[in-house]
């Protein structure tokens, strides 16, 4: 075998390695005797109780092991939570939709915990609709014929193209299941024939996939509308990133849960708690404790220590390395890869409580609208990185049209976002975290009135004046209640060097320290997280 094919085959184990077993088969990891609730004695601490630190905590609690989550804010959730106001309005910080497992017809099967059951799922009315400058399209929930039908209507000389991209998404997620279900047992010299679409894809971004199947730039926006959940526009995103969440969202529909998303944190706290393990709210970690390159505690801002065998941290990187290790605990090298990612958008939110039943009046029926300034997604990705709400992107979400009961009687909760860089907010950042607010409340204003005025113009008549609660949160109110760098919503940035296999491990050089979350496999995105967690358990118990 030459050099270059043993490369390839190289590269190709690597990918496969990448690849998570999708199944989660409880029996094949240890359990042990559930260990003593009153004790200070943990089997393992996550610090950070996000979706990905709640589902490892989970994980290492059912198989009666003693997890320790530790959690700087006072709410657990992470992105995933929720925050009450006057007028009894409360606002979902993050969750627009996702996909979720059904039982006996009721959609209420968190990954990896078929325990959990009183977390119910709604279907989105419309899975989305997309508001292009000359295109508005809904996409139906759950009727991948119908969005194939609606695209060739407009597009009618691209139904091979439209049909092949389809084809290349579903072998994708077939070819991967077929490995998951192979448990790594591949027969590498037939893996371009046994695996066609996984080896046509793997060292793709989105963009390349797209440019192979479709001409038209309009058709090329209009099928990558999803961009925004993922951060990059397609000529910078992962091509499996994008295809394989969009084709399941596409195929099984999109979901909100009832009591939204501090619903799933709460649950997953309260089966940590159920099954031994311990939740401590308002505790920041400042420090992981080590010793010859081996973790072995934490060290709290009330000035607590706790030591377990496992320290799983759920938190952003830079901050794990730079803050709360000391320099000397881990490689240069490790640091050193770092400087090669790039930190994902932001986001700038407006959370408002409207006083109207404005939503029923306008007869619109979606719940989730993405409005496009042009078809050049690069272009609109820079507008986000500039901050620019003029010209720029924007997502509206109309959660009273899942389910009633959502807001109080006669009103409407909206949400307006705009995804945004982090450097337009640096030069506030001094000063927000010192209490002196005016210039950054001004900027802020400026920005929601902007976004509230082209909604209303748009789409919602009258909202202006409807307003009865307003609240806005930039990239800093981000980094001030998750603390995530630089207020990223989405960890680094899915590109082709930090995806799948290439994404950064949840194993770390510093012995008994391991990622979950966001900034590691497989990567952001509720179900991306949940699984991370579950992923970074299951590498330990392998370990161990």
């Amino acid at each position: 075998m030459d050099d270059n094919n043993q490369k390839r085959r190289d590269f190709i184990k690597s990918v496969l390695a990448g690849i998570p077993v999708m199944a989660y088969d409880w029996s094949l990891f240890p359990k042990k005797a559930h260990a003593d609730s009153e004790t200070n004695q943990f089997d393992a601490i996550i610090i950070g109780a996000g979706l990905g630190g709640l589902s490892c905590g989970a994980a290492f609690a059912r198989q009666g092991f003693k997890p320790l989550v530790l959690e700087q804010h006072s709410r657990a959730g992470g992105y995933a939570t929720t925050f009450r106001r006057r007028g009894g309005f409360v606002f979902d910080v993050s969750l627009h939709s996702t996909t979720i497992g059904a039982r006996d017809g009721v959609y209420n099967l968190i990954p990896g915990f078929p325990e959990i059951t009183d977390v119910e799922f709604l279907p989105h009315p419309t899975l989305y609709r997309v508001i292009y400058p000359d295109y508005d399209m809904q996409v139906p929930q759950k009727d991948l014929d119908q969005y194939i039908k609606m695209l060739v209507a407009h597009f009618p000389e691209e139904k091979k193209g439209i049909n092949g991209l389809i084809t290349d998404m579903q072998g994708l997620s077939t070819d991967i299941g077929k490995f998951s279900n192979a448990r790594g047992d591949v027969d590498m010299s037939q893996f371009p024939i046994n695996f066609p679409y996984l080896f046509k894809c793997y060292s793709k971004t989105w963009g390349q996939v797209v440019d192979a199947r479709i001409v038209n730039p309009k058709l090329k926006a209009i099928i990558s509308a999803q961009w925004g959940y993922y951060g990059l526009p397609p000529s910078l995103l992962s091509s499996y990133y994008y295809a394989l969440p969009a084709i399941g969202y596409l195929q099984e529909g999109g979901y909100y849960p009832r009591g939204k998303s501090q619903k799933i944190s709460d649950a997953l706290v309260q089966f940590i708690q159920d099954h031994g393990g311990k939740v401590m709210l308002n505790r920041r970690v400042e420090k992981i404790l080590t010793r010859a390159q081996t973790a072995y505690g934490v060290k709290t801002d009330k000035g607590e220590e706790f030591s377990a065998k496992v320290i799983v941290a759920n938190a952003n990187t830079h901050d794990i390395f730079h803050k709360m290790l000391e320099q000397d605990a881990c490689p240069d090298d490790y640091l050193a890869n770092f400087a090669k990612l790039s930190v994902s958008l932001s986001s700038f939110q407006i959370f408002l409580g409207v006083k109207d039943n404005i939503i029923g009046k306008s007869g619109i029926v979606d719940s989730e609208i993405f409005y496009e300034s042009s078809y050049d997604l690069d272009a609109n990705y820079r507008a986000a990185q500039k901050a620019d709400v003029e010209n720029g992107c924007f997502g509206l979400t109309l959660y009273d049209n899942i389910y009633d009961g959502y807001s109080p009687e006669g009103k409407n909760t909206i949400n307006i976002i705009a995804l945004q860089g982090y450097d337009h907010w640096e030069k506030y950042e001094s000063d927000y975290f010192n209490g002196n607010k005016a210039a950054y409340k001004e900027e802020k204003e400026r920005m929601a009135d902007i976004l509230v005025q082209r909604v209303e113009e748009m789409l919602l008549p009258g909202l202006s004046k409807a307003i009865e609660v307003k609240e806005i949160g930039t990239p800093l109110t981000n980094v001030r209640y998750t603390s995530n760098y630089r207020g990223a919503i989405y960890g680094w940035d899915q590109t082709l060097n930090n995806s799948g296999p290439n994404r950064l491990a949840h194993q770390t050089p510093v012995q008994n320290l391991y990622l979950a979350g966001a900034w590691t496999k497989p990567g952001h995105g509720y179900g991306g997280v949940l699984w991370s967690g579950l992923e970074c358990f299951n590498e330990i118990m392998q370990t161990w």
